[in-house]
């Protein structure tokens, strides 16, 4: 664990100032999530963790303004929360992705922290006359005792959740490309910055434990932290709604028609209709739901109609509308539009989903098709001359 002296250096009075600003920011950030309407499973896993820090950089603050008996013990306390945010963030990736909150047995998740507190029952344990000795002593000069090889195999316990929510984050991003043109907009890059900000203040927690450099101190750890919070506080009331579930899990499987249905022929019809002449499919954000309410007729109805006389869900029916429409426009030597022109007007929202959905669809390049196309007009024109 942190070895910090509890000397009276100079900048302890700007430290504890840096702190109260945090856990003021902290407990704003943690109300805000909470009633945020996005992804609300999510942010609320994310606000009871921010609001933890809060309380973390709270007690820091009174501690470094001013140590005594009675801080000590909430102190140390506090000061094993590190071993709680590795696990946060993992839960918070799980439910951001699967939209599902936590639930009693994800209190497996605690054990690290309860190991750190099992080892350090001790400070806990101490009477007055105890803590009155080891704060004179921290006041001398002195460090907190520790096991240096215990507080590397917490850090890789936390780093391990790190990890563990990046691999589900990827998985979901992989998934999402997969069925989504629009993907890049819920891609959780916020997750990336959040995660390598994390691993950044454990590795200067790490190299102070180990290395003890002088201007790499305790205070600057938690001053990352304040950093931290800050960063999470845009990063988060910025985000989008996150797509958690398969693209044909919205419809109630009970309300699908076991047999068609007499109004699939014109459901069929309205559909072609709205994308052969409306193009709606170019619309980027567009939804089952919205494509519903604009051809007059049930949800249920349409994934049905989708399901059986297009063959496949939702996202591969629209994929496959914007595919056919960029391949047309990439077929005619007439259109001078980049590719990427192409791609916003069919609906794709970066080149990048585009370049995907198009290869997987035509195994084929959008650029490779086109120059394939150009390549057979000018052979074509040289066989009539």
């Amino acid at each position: 664990m942190p070895r910090s002296p509890s000397g009276q250096p100079p900048p302890v009075n700007f430290w504890s100032l840096v702190f109260l600003i945090g856990a003021a920011q902290a407990a704003l950030l943690a109300l805000a999530l909470w009633r945020r309407p996005v992804n609300v499973q999510a942010n609320r896993v994310l606000a009871a963790w921010i609001a933890v820090i809060g309380f973390d950089l709270a007690v820091k603050a009174a501690y470094f303004h001013g140590s005594s008996i009675e801080l000590l013990k909430l102190y140390r306390f506090v000061g094993l929360f590190p071993f709680l945010y590795g696990s946060a963030f993992y839960l918070y990736v799980r439910t951001l992705t699967q939209g599902r909150a936590p639930g009693l047995r994800d209190g497996v998740h605690l054990l690290g922290f309860v190991a750190a507190l099992a080892v350090n029952a001790q400070w806990f344990l101490m009477d007055r006359t105890q803590t009155q000795a080891f704060l004179a002593d921290l006041a001398a000069g002195g460090y907190w005792p520790g096991a240096p090889w215990l507080d590397i195999g917490l850090f890789g316990y936390s780093l391990s959740y790190v990890v563990a929510g990046l691999v589900r984050v990827r998985r979901y991003r992989r998934e999402l490309l997969q069925r989504r043109s629009d993907a890049d907009r819920m891609s959780l890059h916020w997750i990336d910055a959040m995660a390598a900000s994390q691993i950044v203040i454990w590795c200067i927690a790490v190299t102070q434990w180990q290395l003890r450099i002088p201007w790499i101190d305790y205070p600057l750890i938690y001053g990352a932290v304040v950093a931290w919070v800050f960063v999470v506080g845009y990063l988060s009331l910025s985000q989008v709604a996150v797509a958690v579930q398969a693209p044909a899990a919205s419809e109630p499987a009970a309300e699908i028609p076991a047999v068609d249905d007499p109004r699939f022929a014109e459901v069929e019809v309205r559909l072609t209709q709205l994308m052969e002449r409306d193009h709606l499919f170019s619309e980027p954000a567009l939804t089952i739901g919205q494509l519903a309410k604009r051809s007059g007729y049930p949800e249920y109805l349409v994934s049905a109609v989708i399901n059986r006389r297009f063959a496949g869900n939702f996202w591969d029916y629209i994929n496959r509308q914007r595919i056919e429409a960029a391949r047309a426009c990439l077929a005619d030597a007439g259109d001078a539009r980049t590719i990427l022109d192409i791609a916003y007007a069919c609906g794709f929202t970066s080149k990048s989903t585009f370049n995907a959905a198009f290869k997987r669809q035509l195994a084929v390049t959008p650029s490779a098709y086109r120059q394939a196309q150009s390549s057979t007009v000018a052979d074509a024109d040289a066989d009539t001359r």
